[in-house]
């Protein structure tokens, strides 16, 4: 693999993996106040074939991307009201929003003869930085090459490590994911925590997946995603709840998604279905090794309370 294709590849691995950090990074959030969500895949889908329609009507792709984030942020709602108000089995109702997420994608991309899968965005996500810049050796096309969404899922990545880990809010979100009876005896209130937090997740996969019909494809098809959603919450336990590390395991799952086309290039032939297992490979392994040694096991641990329902009359 000369050094151009291997600059591309890892180019490549960062748009991809864009998506994957805007959704997993939402979904670390989510987990943090205790809520586990299957339903990534579902609103992934669900928000980004309405943020795609949108890029198709206008011009304005920060909007596209606020429609996105809404939508997914809506059907978050869903699971919330079902996770923390009415104590559903959390499992059950991501998986449920899955179906639901999926469905509705199929629907509007069906509406008028499928009219949406022949159509593009008016506009396209264009780089920041100027030719001159995108074209230095090295950090040119790892770095100065991206479009605004890129640079955007860094600043939010530095956000939410800051607000998780240096503010009293995150103090207090953190403390509804590890004990939310202790939480609510200090005046914290768990069910809107939850509630808020649920959404800020399903906003981020809602942008995810508007970037990836809108900005990465410049297209809607049906089943799209291939199981994004599914690696996105992957990356969260790899990641073991923590933003940075999501950043780069995000890429590195991007790589893997972007693996196959490289050794195409190099003449090397793997079956899609086998690349496609690798992110889910490596969360096992890291698993595994993680499980294998106590300090680790307590740095990479889950929030103890995570889809735990909480009521305030069993605590």
């Amino acid at each position: 693999m000369n050094e151009s294709v291997l600059l591309l590849s890892l180019a490549s691995a960062v748009v991809i993996g864009t998506p994957i950090l805007l959704a997993g990074l939402g979904e670390m959030m989510t987990e943090h106040s205790g809520v586990m969500n299957l339903g990534i895949e579902g609103m992934l889908l669900g928000g980004g074939v309405v943020g795609f329609w949108m890029s198709t009507q206008q011009a304005s792709l920060p909007l596209a991307m606020a429609v996105g984030a809404v939508v997914g942020a809506l059907f978050a709602l869903i699971h919330a009201y079902l996770a923390v108000t009415l104590r559903v089995n959390q499992i059950v109702s991501g998986l449920a929003l899955v179906v639901t997420g999926t469905g509705f994608a199929s629907f509007v991309g069906s509406l008028n003869d499928s009219a949406l899968i022949y159509s593009r965005p008016v506009s396209k996500f264009e780089p920041v930085f100027g030719e001159a810049m995108r074209d230095l050796p090295l950090v040119g096309p790892l770095v100065l090459g991206h479009d605004w969404v890129v640079y955007m899922s860094w600043v939010l990545v530095a956000v939410a490590a800051f607000w998780l880990f240096r503010t009293r809010a995150g103090l207090a979100v953190r403390a509804v994911g590890e004990d939310p009876a202790t939480a609510d005896t200090v005046g914290i209130s768990v069910g809107l925590t939850r509630y808020v937090y649920t959404m800020i997740g399903g906003a981020g996969a809602g942008m995810g997946g508007t970037y990836l019909m809108a900005g990465i494809f410049s297209t809607y098809q049906h089943g799209i995603s291939a199981g994004l959603g599914w690696i996105a919450f992957a990356l969260v336990i790899f990641a073991g709840w923590r933003p940075w590390r999501a950043l780069v395991a995000a890429y590195v799952f991007g790589a893997l998604r972007n693996l196959g086309f490289s050794l195409q290039i190099v003449g090397v032939d793997i079956p899609p279905d086998v690349l496609n297992m690798l992110p889910f490979f490596l969360t096992v392994v890291a698993l595994m090794i993680i499980s294998a040694r106590p300090a680790a096991a307590r740095r990479f641990s889950a929030p103890s309370a995570l889809s735990v329902p909480y009521s305030r009359e069993t605590r």
